[in-house]
């Protein structure tokens, strides 16, 4: 795993060098980016000494060197390498920069140009930290799916005392592994996850399918990995790569991801089934394609509730469904818990716009017989975690089904 981390111009910069060391110690790669306010306060030669990596200090290439498209795109090319982005000390600037979107140097830039989990952990004047706008650009953050891991209160460095010191050093690596799911909280289980649509066959050329994506599946399945769980990936057809280290099936249809899943279904002890499985199909497809002389009926048939089939066979597996929903969502989805027997259901309104299908984005209402969790719109990696946690919460009720 690789992080960018990104120091900016406070007095606690220094305390940046210890955080490269302890991200190390649990083997993570680490890219500084450095504001240029920060480097008044530690020379980049510290941080590349620590890192073994380049330390970037601008967008472009400096002194005599010449232009190059290298230089020119190198945000693209960090924000496409990195599993996470921390900065540490996250001055109010940059806060402010963050919140409104303003890409004025690297590291802002890097900001917009990634969809990794971002964790800042600000360091500023009491004062600064009290102050309204400073609050608000917070709040705009944390509902983006930012992780915010709050100052410690004491005396600071320009001599008065309140909140605004920067947070423990391991209290911040904690919470970059957290972002990153490394908290192996899930190893010992086996997570089954379906992910993506299914196809439906009319004839050699035409099937009915849905706009699922796989974004959600794939992303529960890289979360669960990084928390130490072998998965058992279950999808269908998708353009997205799956997550190095999970087992693939690849399924077509809605019958062939029931046989693929009910096969699995012993070996998991987590099943939490993401996949937008057709409702319907053809009864009959045609032998040949079928040609264009006129108006066209399908006679549609329901296929198998394979959720429901879950529920009825389950013994102690933990059982997860999702309910995308355009109306009543909540009320629907309370029903499909009880009637499927199952221990949470992930629900989201997709007719809102942005969020939900064919988009890097969700918002959902995590139901089970624990709590109601409101998740407002995030990254599907946020709700990842999110939905994980519920697991982490449903398994110490009943801890005697995790498999090894």
């Amino acid at each position: 795993m690789k992080v960018a981390l990104g120091v900016s111009g406070g007095i606690a910069a220094y305390k940046a060098a210890e955080i490269v060391r302890l991200l190390q110690e649990r083997g993570i790669r680490v890219q500084v980016i450095m504001t240029q306010a920060a480097q008044e306060f530690v020379k980049p030669l510290t941080f590349a000494a620590l890192s073994g990596e380049k330390v970037i200090t601008g967008m472009f290439a400096e002194g005599n060197e010449p232009a190059n498209i290298d230089s020119a795109v190198e945000h693209i090319a960090v924000a496409q390498a990195i599993d996470a982005l921390l900065v540490a000390p996250a001055t109010a600037d940059v806060l402010a920069k963050f919140a409104q979107g303003i890409a004025s140097d690297f590291l802002t830039t890097l900001y917009l140009a990634t969809t990794v989990p971002v964790v800042v952990a600000p360091a500023m004047n009491v004062n600064m930290w009290n102050h309204a706008a400073t609050q608000a650009n917070l709040e705009i953050l944390r509902k983006r799916g930012v992780r915010v891991v709050e100052p410690d209160s004491g005396y600071l460095a320009c001599g008065m005392t309140g909140p605004g010191r920067l947070a423990e050093n391991e209290t911040i690596v904690a919470a970059v592994m957290e972002a990153l799911g490394a908290s192996q909280e899930l190893a010992g289980e086996t997570v089954l996850i379906t992910a993506g649509p299914t196809r439906e066959k009319i004839d050699p050329v035409r099937y009915i399918t849905n706009r699922s994506s796989g974004r959600m599946g794939y992303a529960l399945a890289e979360a669960a990995l990084r928390r130490g769980a072998r998965v058992l990936l279950v999808s269908g057809p998708t353009a997205i790569k799956p997550p190095g280290g999970a087992e693939v099936t690849w399924v077509q249809s809605a019958e062939e991801m029931r046989e693929a899943v009910l096969k699995l279904f012993s070996e998991a002890s987590v099943v939490i089934k993401t996949a937008a499985v057709s409702d319907y199909r053809p009864k009959n497809s045609a032998e040949h394609k079928i040609k264009r002389t006129g108006p066209m009926s399908l006679e549609l048939e329901p296929t198998t509730d394979i959720l429901a089939e879950l529920g009825r066979r389950k013994k102690s597996q933990i059982i997860i469904g999702f309910a995308a929903e355009t109306q009543n969502a909540l009320e629907n989805a309370r029903k499909k818990l009880a009637s499927k027997s199952l221990d949470a259901i992930v629900v989201n309104d997709v007719s809102r716009e942005g969020v939900g299908f064919d988009s890097d984005r969700n918002a959902v209402t995590i139901i089970s017989h624990l709590e109601v969790v409101e998740v407002p719109e995030t990254t599907k990696w946020e709700v990842a975690q999110r939905v994980l946690d519920q697991v982490v919460r449903l398994r110490k009720l009943n801890p005697s089904s995790i498999k090894a």
